[in-house]
């Protein structure tokens, strides 16, 4: 299988991993009048089948490691069951986090759950497998947690019908923070404990964790959503072609920086890779100001926000990879 063998190439691929994440929800920004219950099938068909082509190429070529077919039969079961766990937790993170934007806005939403998902995910991750200067790696995570509230504080400007946040949208927000970070140590035991799981194999688990969740989840939420009124499996099959590709499409990016994610955690320890992955508002703000134009009524001060949140974002990125050159 590949792996990257130089810190260099394993940064490419974090960020490359980044902006993957960061990048995904365009596709639903294309839609039209397709609730994202419904989207969200296709969104997690996209993750499964791409983690499957990378398993089958990458994942099964090269004298690096075992392949793909080789390494599932041989890898504990309890790292099979842990990877899909991790899925399984992603996915309602995932899913509350959609929830929390639309109830709560941009403003609160990314900093509550992104920032504590930072927090969780670093640290329990460095708990299980520690890789790099401690020291280091916590002043980058909180450098990148400034940087998230400098978002937060940005689309806040941009708010102006002056509604307070409810306690129902900030419990969201908290209890999808806490989950998006408890997927990690989930994913570093399978890539750590006895006989492990390749990156690869732990990415096609994960998914499919992620998918069969939407069976139980996803369901329950078209019954009885958090925003908007019930839907039912009509709707997706009424949904134009092209919104059902943008889907597929939307899964195959996010699935794609997963791949790379824990490819290159595979060299650096899920803890660093992870806080780099989670960039990815940084990526998400680029989309926003330079091609939906979110921040074309902005004022002076939301401005000012986005720009120091760049340059916290890139020193947290600088910091965190120093993190392990250090330890190295």
């Amino acid at each position: 299988m590949f792996v990257p063998e130089t810190f260099a190439l394993a940064m490419v691929m974090m960020i490359t991993s980044t902006v993957c994440w960061g990048s995904w929800a365009n596709s639903y920004k294309l839609t039209k009048d397709y609730r994202f219950e419904l989207f969200y099938w296709d969104y997690a068909l996209g993750i499964f089948l791409v983690s499957l082509i990378f398993a089958f190429t990458l994942g099964s070529t090269g004298g690096e490691g075992e392949g793909f077919l080789v390494n599932i039969a041989a890898a504990d079961r309890g790292n099979i069951v842990s990877a899909m766990i991790g899925g399984f937790i992603f996915n309602i993170a995932n899913l509350l986090l959609v929830a929390g934007i639309e109830l709560a806005g941009l403003a609160v939403a990314f900093p509550v759950a992104i920032g504590i998902a930072l927090v969780v995910g670093v640290v329990m991750s460095y708990a299980i497998q520690p890789s790099g200067d401690p020291m280091i790696l916590g002043l980058g995570v909180l450098l990148a947690i400034v940087a998230v509230f400098l978002i937060g504080k940005a689309y806040g400007r941009l708010a102006t019908d002056g509604e307070g946040v409810s306690r129902k949208s900030l419990v969201i927000c908290v209890v999808s923070g806490l989950l998006m970070g408890s997927f990690a140590p989930f994913v570093t035991r399978a890539l750590t404990s006895g006989h492990t799981l390749t990156p690869y194999s732990i990415a096609v688990f994960f998914t499919l964790g992620a998918f069969l969740c939407c069976f139980v989840v996803n369901i329950y939420f078209m019954k009885k959503p958090l925003v908007g009124t019930p839907v039912d499996f009509s709707g997706f099959f009424a949904a134009r072609p092209r919104d059902h590709a943008l889907g597929v499409l939307g899964g195959l990016v996010w699935g794609t920086g997963t791949v790379f994610n824990f490819v290159a955690a595979s060299l650096v320890g899920v803890a660093i890779s992870y806080a780099i992955g989670q960039a990815a508002p940084m990526v998400a703000a680029v989309w926003g100001v330079f091609v939906w134009k979110e921040f074309a009524g902005a004022d002076k001060t939301a401005r000012v926000y986005l720009a120091l949140m760049f340059l916290f974002y890139i020193a947290a990125l600088a910091t965190i990879a120093s993190a392990y050159q250090a330890a190295a």
